[in-house]
């Protein structure tokens, strides 16, 4: 009767006033005051100094890069040898390649004949010996055992990840004995070690040319590992049927913030997003690197605790992941970059609905983070760098160390793979 009286329409219309309305979920409102705090803090690096907003933008576009990717070096090492996968390794190489081509346009830039002796000052082109090879083996072995590389386990802990809490302290104490033995490493083998720097030799477009063409080879040797065998490779693109296809993406402001913040970006797109960062960061300052920064940190906490490094011969002549001691002061531009990646993917994992506190299951699982962290961060210190700094930084800063440290990192990563294999 009183559809009747009143009409379907306005019935229509009473339900719709009636019915509960549609609120803003609580990771939403959090990942909103998260943002609220990244510009804030950006407005007050602003006034303080010219490169720390540049590097906390850096950080924070790494971290929400690497949280929306899942990207991780680790995955992209381990995943080849335990799952034969190679997409997390795919990524990084398009990475490695767009990275390649900006540096070598920024260096000719700076260095225009490569032949003439001078190397660009900021770019990672590093001592090349046995620590360069040593330091990679640690590094690949502790980033497989503790379950994430530096930058892995940084931007982790923005999503909640206690264990690379855990890890990062681990990398700490390695730093902290990496940095109490460095002057014998420095006295008896990186003092004379040799840099290489590929356009030397080979000119800007030769090195480039063939830094590429490795990388191909690297594609294929991934393909190859993960299909089984050359003749399991396809390179044609199945034709599908109209109503098999996917839908086409929205365009719609929601459709857009669903798509950034909701669904997984691919492991291509992150390597891609992560390159242009580097590009853009070596543009005006330096390439991405995380490590100096955390062994200032054990340095300095060493000191507070009367067990100070002391002196470390020749670290001001070498460029990279190498520690920035500032005096009266904890905050540099690179700290501005590391704790950013945190922040980064802390917003980024509250936007998703991703983040939560993540607590190992049981005590080994500490045990592991910890001892993995602690040598990677030896292998870090050692070796000039992580899989950011010595290698993302440094294969595309054409410098042949950079190549070592990859293939080191590749034995040392396949070393821990099968030791954790040992274990449930």
């Amino acid at each position: 009767m009183l559809r009747k009286l009143v009409g379907y329409d306005n019935i229509s219309r009473v339900t719709a006033l009636l019915a509960p309305r549609r609120t803003v979920d609580r990771f939403t409102v959090a990942g909103l005051l998260a943002i609220a705090g990244l510009a804030a803090v950006y407005l007050f690096a602003l006034r303080v100094d010219a490169a720390w907003p540049v590097f906390w933008v850096a950080g924070v576009a790494f971290g929400i890069v690497s949280q929306r990717s899942r990207f991780c070096f680790v995955a992209g090492f381990r995943d080849l040898f335990l799952m034969r996968q190679g997409r997390m390794m795919r990524g990084i190489l398009a990475g490695l390649a767009a990275g390649s081509i900006g540096f070598a346009m920024i260096m000719a830039t700076v260095v225009p004949n490569a032949g003439s002796g001078v190397l660009p000052a900021d770019a990672h082109i590093l001592p090349l010996g046995i620590a360069t090879v040593f330091g990679g083996l640690l590094f690949g072995f502790g980033m497989v055992l503790s379950g994430g590389c530096v930058s892995g386990s940084l931007y982790r802990m923005g999503e909640g990840y206690v264990g690379s809490w855990i890890a990062i302290a681990g990398v700490l104490l390695g730093l902290y004995g990496l940095n109490r033995t460095w002057n014998w490493w420095w006295d008896h083998q990186i003092s004379s070690d040799r840099i290489s720097w590929l356009p030397t030799d080979l000119t800007y477009t030769g090195a480039v040319a063939v830094t590429l063409a490795l990388f191909a080879l690297a594609f294929f040797a991934v393909s190859w590992w993960e299909r089984g065998a050359f003749r399991g490779m396809s390179f044609v693109v199945p034709v599908t049927s109209a109503s098999a296809a996917p839908p086409p993406p929205s365009t719609s402001p929601s459709g857009l913030w669903r798509r950034l913040f909701r669904e997984e970006w691919t492991p291509l797109a992150g390597g891609l997003a992560l390159a242009a960062v580097n590009i853009v960061l070596f543009i005006r300052y330096r390439p991405l690197g995380v490590v100096g920064e955390l062994s200032r940190w054990s340095a300095d906490l060493g000191a507070t605790l009367g067990a100070g490094v002391g002196e470390l011969k020749g670290i001001s002549d070498i460029p990279g992941c190498v520690p920035q001691f500032v005096e009266g002061t904890w905050f540099t531009d690179a700290f501005m970059l590391n704790v950013g990646i945190v922040a980064g993917a802390f917003t980024a994992a509250l936007l998703a609905r991703e983040f939560r506190p993540r607590v190992p299951r049981g005590p080994r699982r500490y045990v592991q983070s910890l001892a993995g962290g602690l040598v990677m961060g030896y292998g870090a210190g050692l070796g000039l760098g992580c899989t950011l700094g010595a290698f993302f930084s440094a294969i595309p800063s054409l410098a042949l160390n950079g190549w070592f440290y990859a293939a080191a990192l590749a034995v040392g990563a396949y070393a821990g793979t099968a030791f954790i294999r040992r274990f449930p």
